[in-house]
This record gives C-alpha cells, sequence and structure tokens, in this order.
C-alpha cells in the first residue's frame, strides 16, 4: 500500500499525470455538473405543473369555501329579514352559496395531503351541518312568527364566526402561502447548478494553466470548447431563470398579489353584509355591529387599493354601498325598521343588497381576470424553463466530451 501510494504521487507530478489528472478532474466535473442542473432545472418545470395542476386550484376552492361560507350566512340573515315565507330568489341564494360550500369543501378534502390540512376540513365538514340545522331552526320559528327565532340565528352566526370562518381562512391563507412559495421556487435562482458550473469553468481554467505550464501549447481546442459550453450553460440558467421570475411577477402589483386581494375583498365584503344585516335582526343596540361593517368595509377599501382597482368600476360600487348603509342606519335610529330592512334587502337601485349583489360580482370578475393572469404567467414561466434541463445537460455531456477529445491525444504522446 505505501509502495503504490509512493508511485500515485511520484505518477502525479508527472507530465502525464498531471494531464490526466486534469482530464479526470475536469470530465467528472462536466458530468456531475450536468446531471445536477438537469435535475434542478427539471424540478422547477415540476413546481410549474405543480401549481397549475394542484396548489392553485386547491387555493382557489379555499377562498371559494370562505366566500361561499361568508355568502351563507349573510344570504340566511337576509331571509330572515324577509319575515314569514322569504321570497325563492332569497332562499336560491343561500341554498347556491351552501351548495358551493360544499363542492369547494370536497375539492379541498380531495387535495389535502398534510395532518394540519384535513384536521382543518373535518373540523368544517362537522360543523356545517350544525349550522344549517340552527338557520332551518330559526327559519321555522321565524316563519311562525316566534321571537325565539332570532336568538336560533345568532347562535348559527356565532358558530359560523367563531368556528366556520376562522377555520375556512386558516385553509385560505395555508393554500396562498403554498401558491407564493411554488412561485418563489420557480423564480429563485438554482445556485447548487450555478455553483457547479462555476467549479467546471474554474476546473478548466485551473487544468488550461497546468497544461501551458507542462506541454508549452497556449491553449487545449477541447479544454477551450469545453469552457465555452459550459459558460453558455451558465448563461442559459441565468437567463431562464430570470425570465420564468420576470413571468411570474411576484411583486407587490403582480398576478399573485392581486389574486389574494381580491379574494380576501370578496371574503370582506360577504363579512360587511353579514354585520348590515345582523344589525337589523338583533333590534337592539346596532353599535357592535356598526362598527364590524365600518371595520370591513375600511379594510376591503384598502384591498382595492392594493389590487388597483379603488379608482375604478368596484370602487364607486362599494362608494354607493355604504351610502345606502348610511341610510339604513339613519332610518333605524328613527325607529323606520320597515324602512332600514326595505333599504337592506330591497331590490331598488340604491338599496343596500342591489349594491352589494353588484360589488360582488365585480369583484368576481376581477378575481377571475387576475387568476387567468396568474395561470397564464405560471404557464408561461414553465415555457420559458422547458428546455433548459436538456439543453444544459446535453451543453455540459458535450463539454466532458470536448475535454476527452481535447485531452486524449495529448495523453497518449506520453503511453
Amino acid at each position: 500500500m505505501r509502495v503504490a501510494g509512493t508511485w500515485s504521487r511520484r505518477f502525479a507530478a508527472t507530465t502525464p499525470g498531471v494531464i490526466g489528472l486534469v482530464f479526470v478532474v475536469t470530465a467528472l466535473a462536466c458530468l456531475i455538473a450536468g446531471s445536477t442542473a438537469g435535475q434542478q432545472l427539471g424540478a422547477k418545470i415540476d413546481r410549474t405543473e405543480q401549481v397549475l395542476d394542484r396548489t392553485e386550484p386547491l387555493a382557489f376552492a379555499a377562498q371559494s369555501l370562505y366566500v361561499s361560507l361568508s355568502a351563507a350566512d349573510a344570504g340566511a340573515a337576509t331571509a330572515f329579514l324577509s319575515g314569514g315565507i322569504e321570497s325563492p330568489q332569497v332562499r336560491d341564494t343561500y341554498e347556491q352559496a351552501l351548495a358551493e360550500a360544499a363542492a369547494a369543501l370536497a375539492e379541498a378534502t380531495a387535495g389535502a395531503t398534510d395532518a394540519t390540512t384535513r384536521t382543518i376540513v373535518a373540523r368544517i365538514a362537522a360543523d356545517l351541518p350544525t349550522y344549517t340545522g340552527l338557520v332551518e331552526t330559526a327559519r321555522a320559528n321565524n316563519r311562525q312568527g316566534y321571537p325565539v327565532g332570532s336568538a336560533y340565528l345568532r347562535q348559527a352566526s356565532d358558530l359560523m364566526q367563531t368556528s366556520l370562518l376562522p377555520h375556512a381562512e386558516q385553509l385560505t391563507e395555508a393554500r396562498f402561502a403554498a401558491v407564493g412559495e411554488d412561485q418563489r421556487d420557480i423564480g429563485a435562482l438554482p445556485w447548487t447548478t450555478i455553483v457547479g458550473l462555476l467549479l467546471v469553468l474554474a476546473a478548466c481554467g485551473v487544468g488550461s494553466v497546468l497544461l501551458l505550464r507542462r506541454t508549452n501549447r497556449l491553449v487545449n481546442a477541447g479544454i477551450a470548447v469545453a469552457a465555452g459550453a459550459t459558460l453558455l450553460a451558465l448563461l442559459w440558467t441565468v437567463g431562464a431563470t430570470v425570465t420564468a421570475a420576470q413571468l411570474l411577477d411576484t411583486g407587490k402589483s403582480g398576478a399573485g398579489a392581486r389574486v389574494e386581494n381580491l379574494a380576501g375583498a370578496r371574503i370582506l365584503a360577504q363579512q360587511a353584509r353579514t354585520d348590515e344585516t345582523l344589525a337589523l335582526i338583533t333590534r337592539g343596540d346596532i353599535t357592535e355591529p356598526e362598527a364590524a361593517f365600518r371595520t370591513h368595509t375600511g379594510e376591503l377599501e384598502q384591498r382595492l387599493l392594493a389590487a388597483g382597482i379603488a379608482d375604478s368600476e368596484p370602487g364607486r360600487t362599494l362608494a354607493r354601498w355604504t351610502a345606502g348603509h348610511n341610510a339604513q342606519r339613519t332610518a333605524y335610529e328613527k325607529a323606520d325598521y320597515a324602512g332600514a330592512v326595505e333599504q337592506a334587502i330591497g331590490t331598488g337601485p340604491e338599496s343596500s343588497a342591489t349594491s352589494f349583489t353588484r360589488l360582488d360580482q365585480e369583484l368576481r370578475d376581477a378575481l377571475a381576470h387576475a387568476r387567468d393572469d396568474l395561470r397564464d404567467g405560471v404557464d408561461a414561466a414553465g415555457n420559458a424553463l422547458i428546455l433548459s434541463p436538456f439543453g444544459v445537460l446535453v451543453l455540459l455531456l458535450g463539454a466532458a466530451g470536448a475535454v476527452v477529445t481535447g485531452l486524449w491525444p495529448r495523453l497518449k504522446e506520453f503511453l
């Protein structure tokens, strides 16, 4: 063993030993860097497919669940204010919201893989029948004119506000955070690949210096070609990743941020609508629901501002809704309960119900548009990266081949 070690050190100090060492190290570095680049860049493409096929749809389903639950609560309160047997339109709104919530819950359940999500979904699935049961009890009592119906409805709304909606909010935040994390990973520079390619370039540089000293040849064509191919691979890797990051547009005004803000805006609108109707159901001090309404509409305005649509139609509709709500509050404070209810749930062009319905539709349309932009950006980012794993791998395999082609004849001169 000692003799073999001594011989290896002596051979490594010779010219053929140096050429052989450059040969092995540079070629091996090319192969390792190419394999690493192919895997890391391929993982980015897989991540784009994950966003389009799973992460983003689950985030949309989570916000749909939240909005639908809020809409069901607002719809139940509106139906109660109708008195007696509510209109088919009001009943349909409530039932449609429940159906959409059930569909969104099923979609979220189908995509649930972690324990936290399964726990949240299970809690919502357990509480939702309880909520609907309380609403139906309130509805039955309200039809018969029993005042206890309002107590059941307040109990149902309390269950919604303290359990169903907080769990839905937690699920929504987790899903949107997952979308953001995937986008950041797609647009992040693959530093392992970049370091590997820089090491290949360093190996080519050091190898060229050693060859110059040993063979007096200024340039080895194989090493030069390998360095050029590696440099091209490096530029391709960085360029494709930077392009993908730009297409994703993950800034504060990007599609992802707009989707989150608009989803939050829809949720806040539904919560404000519930505050508005519950204030009339209590038939007492409305200080607390009024404060909640102002808080939710104030946050809603900030969401519209962050989404860049505060000065467009949704912002103007919100202003009309707020003005209608002020008219409702004024009527209530003047003991004109019938007028306040008509302003809250009436079908007139200036009623709160009309303004809210228009605002919700405008927010729904804006959210759909922002979601399309988000998915288009992710799809475009995937297209920008699509050839990079194969292309960079081929370049590094070519670099390894160039090293072999360039150094093998030099090595044969001494064999």
